[in-house]
């Protein structure tokens, strides 16, 4: 999952993006409004990290400037600002959700994931698809109760196709929700991550769980009785 962290103090921002890179998430980041507002324009994020106090162009114009023109990432909004007006005129102008500074990480990290869940209309960080199971709280994969070990690359490919299983998701999305503006993505990097998670729950029985549809991309589904390829 590919988040955009807007902070213009470095060592929030630093600290946040760590820590969010450590839960498994891609990160991009910028230090000013008219910076973040062109990249969460331009990039379809799962979530938005939105500090209020920015340089350029201060949060509350970047928020205004999305939901205007029918950006509907979900978006939680830094501040110092404790007062309920503040909060609730934020929420009002289509805000998410607002964590006040300074803030526990672990708060972050799971407002964040909530956002998440809720792009893909989930309740909790548990999905299953037959009997693959993925727990993203506890960084988990079981197939039948038996645990596979997953890289994390891998384990996040996982997490995004099972978000859509039942769906063909191309490659050009795959790309764009797993791997921040800093990676590296060579034209083969897409299929070879597919390729070592097939390989690796395949191993453990998952079987033809994951398809190759042709020219178009992948789907994740429990296989069908008499799927034999």
């Amino acid at each position: 999952m590919r988040i955009l962290l807007v902070e213009d103090y470095e060592q929030t921002r630093t600290f946040v993006a760590k820590h969010l890179r450590r839960a498994g998430y891609a990160v991009d980041t910028a230090v000013d409004g008219e910076d973040g507002l062109a990249q969460a324009g331009s990039i379809d994020y799962d979530a938005i990290v939105l500090d209020l106090m920015l340089p350029k162009m201060n949060g509350v114009e970047v928020l205004q400037r999305l939901r205007a023109d029918n950006i509907d990432t979900n978006i939680l909004l830094l501040t110092a600002r404790s007062s309920v007006e503040d909060r609730v005129a934020g929420l009002k102008l289509g805000a998410d959700d607002y964590l006040i500074k300074p803030f526990a990480m672990k708060e972050l990290l799971a407002r964040v994931e909530a956002l998440v869940r809720r792009r893909y209309n989930r309740k909790n960080s548990k999905l299953a698809v037959g009997d693959l199971t993925i727990d993203r709280a506890a960084r988990l994969v079981t197939f039948a109760g038996k645990e596979i070990q997953l890289r994390p690359r891998e384990f996040t490919l996982l997490e995004y196709l099972a978000n859509r299983q039942g769906q063909v998701v191309s490659r050009d999305d795959i790309e764009q929700h797993l791997y921040d503006l800093a990676a590296t993505v060579s034209s083969n990097s897409i299929d070879s991550a597919v390729c070592r998670l097939r390989r690796d729950i395949s191993e453990a029985g998952a079987e033809n769980y994951i398809r190759t549809i042709h020219r178009q991309g992948y789907v994740l589904k429990k296989p069908d009785v008499h799927t034999s390829h």
